[in-house]
């Protein structure tokens, strides 16, 4: 599969056009993980009100949870396809508009649905629709987030353009962790319960207006118009390099592998932390937004150096080092938390090192997958690989967690589950690429 840019579009790039290209890009990659935040945090308040009918058990409310959570997840491969192909034919700057505008109304009408108590059993179903709809819109945000970064990238930067998807990601979590923290010190608990967690679901829509502000503002990648100018000119032959449907397919089964290690551990120890340790090591829930806080920061200050990083030696080398971390101490690290004889100061050291190895992955991971892909299928391959993943291994995370965990008594299922996922992806960061060049 061919290279990414000539160094004539690169050249015909101004320094502005890389700044907003980095700025509008990210901030989608914000609202959607912010969302995909709060919706974590607030699992267990989403459960009750939603999923728990008079009497029900809570276990299988939470459960029931997760599993809009994964429907979600499964609908991304759809929109990455759908968007992508759009995305790869009328250009990027266009779908990520749309993609910004449906994303910011699904998540802002979560605020205003009403619950199992007033709607009874539809309740629970207008919940999954937006959650679908979220998940569609989702699926085709990241492949033209990367798309647009690094195909702006100045020459060698690519990681670290990249890395910023990856970092954005991590203060969207932040940002989600320290709204419902907020909310959590000045409401009380029947207040939370009662309205209090809407309102981060309402605050989407000013994000969500100046994101749209932002990509209004986009210019359309130097990569695209190229390939677009090109494929008009061969209007009447074959479309210049368009690679064969099975080589497009392989990169994307090994795409999503080299992924899904970031996918599974990103989703247990940033995501689903919380709620495994209100429901199964008996934390508050104060007490459980710190470590998810905590461990979101050490995610976080990894990301960016990750990326650049991977700009000297090669993004393979990185991403394998935190998979193979992540493998070795997923259950020491969990075994530190569920140790009543473990100092506090331990303990978030513990969970600061669990999101700092996943940061290794992050980094480096969107640039490695945009290069995996020319410009005609770009949006929509890395799309398509980043959504598979995500779809079976950050989507089914909680579920599988918490039905595991139900089912077996075991509380290193996460830890277990975490390991597996990285063991995997670090076969797959060791298998070489079948395209030419670079």
């Amino acid at each position: 599969m061919s290279a990414p840019a000539h160094d004539s579009d690169l050249r015909a790039v101004r320094p502005g056009q890389s700044r907003r290209a980095l700025l509008a890009g990210s901030v989608g990659n914000f609202i959607e993980w912010y969302e995909f935040g709060v919706y974590g945090y607030f699992a267990t308040i989403i459960a009750a009100r939603f999923f728990t009918p008079e009497g029900g058990s809570e276990i299988e409310g939470l459960a029931k949870t997760y599993a809009s959570f994964a429907l979600a997840f499964f609908f991304r491969p759809v929109g990455a396809a759908l968007f992508g192909r759009l995305g790869d034919r009328v250009g990027r700057r266009p779908v990520l508009i749309t993609v910004i505008v449906v994303m910011s109304a699904a998540t802002t009408l979560i605020g205003v649905l009403p619950t199992y108590a007033t709607a009874g059993a539809l309740a629970p179903w207008l919940l999954t629709l937006l959650r679908v709809v979220q998940g569609l819109s989702a699926g085709g945000e990241f492949g033209g987030a990367v798309s647009v970064m690094t195909e702006f990238a100045p020459p060698g930067r690519r990681g670290l353009y990249g890395s910023w998807q990856s970092f954005t990601v991590a203060l969207g979590l932040l940002g989600g962790a320290g709204v419902a923290a907020l909310l959590a010190t000045v409401l009380s608990e029947p207040q939370l319960d009662s309205w209090g967690w809407r309102l981060p679901f309402l605050l989407t829509l000013p994000l969500g207006l100046g994101a749209l502000w932002l990509r209004l503002r986009l210019d359309e990648t130097p990569s695209f118009r190229r390939e677009h100018t090109e494929r008009e000119a061969s209007a009447d032959g074959p479309a210049p390099g368009q690679p064969p449907a099975r080589e497009v397919a392989w990169s994307v089964a090994l795409g999503a592998a080299r992924v899904m290690g970031w996918a599974a551990a990103g989703y247990t120890f940033l995501v689903v932390l919380p709620s495994y340790l209100q429901s199964t090591l008996g934390a508050s829930f104060r007490q459980a937004l710190l470590a998810t806080v905590v461990a979101n920061l050490g995610f976080a200050a990894t990301i960016v150096p990750a990326g650049l990083l991977s700009d000297r030696i090669g993004r393979r080398p990185v991403m394998l080092t935190g998979a193979l971390l992540v493998t070795a101490l997923s259950v020491p690290l969990l075994d530190l938390l569920q140790d009543s004889g473990t100092s506090n100061t331990v303990k978030g050291l513990a969970v600061l090192v669990a999101g700092a190895v996943v940061g290794l992955m992050a980094g480096p991971g969107p640039a490695m997958l945009s290069e995996m892909f020319p410009t005609s299928v770009r949006y929509t391959g890395l799309g398509l690989a980043y959504a598979l993943s995500n779809a079976v291994f950050s989507g089914c995370a909680g579920l599988i967690i918490t039905e595991t965990v139900k089912r077996t008594g075991s509380v290193d299922i996460p830890g277990y589950y975490a390991a597996a996922a990285c063991a995997v992806s670090a076969l797959a960061l060791a298998t070489p690429r079948t395209r030419k060049g670079r």
